[in-house]
């Protein structure tokens, strides 16, 4: 597999939350990209415009459950008709304040849906993300 995430969007609404987690994933590994979108319609258009190379392709996408407009769910079944190519070199994980065992069991129904973690995303998970999926 790949051996380090060189880009890694967050999809979140809260900017407390984004500025949070972009500095522990920062602590990290310091050349990582980050990318910030606080909608899953903003996150989907971003990932749409890879198509035509015109954006930078994140390895990996932290994606919240509860966001105004297009929700984590939603966002996950748009995801699903973008096309096989840019799904195959994106790995997402939800990050999200729920710990609802309904939530877990919906996150894992998806193929492409990695891994579900709570907030915050603390430099230990991130190693943790980075040995198990990076290494």
């Amino acid at each position: 597999m790949k051996t380090k995430a060189m880009c890694i969007m967050l999809v979140d609404d809260d900017k407390n939350d984004n500025f949070f987690h972009e500095r522990e994933i920062k602590k990290n590994n310091i050349e990582t990209i980050v990318i910030v979108e606080e909608s899953g319609t903003g996150a989907l258009k971003y990932l749409k415009s890879m198509i035509d190379k015109k954006k930078i392709e994140p390895a990996l996408i932290f994606l919240d459950i509860n966001m105004p407009g297009m929700n984590g769910w939603e966002f996950l079944e748009e995801y699903n008709n973008l096309p096989k190519e840019i799904q195959s070199k994106v790995m997402i994980i939800m990050l999200t304040t729920s710990v609802r065992p309904e939530d877990i069991e919906r996150a894992e129904s998806y193929e492409f849906v990695l891994d579900y973690i709570t907030k915050p995303l603390t430099k230990e998970k991130m190693k943790d993300i980075n040995d198990k999926y990076f290494k």
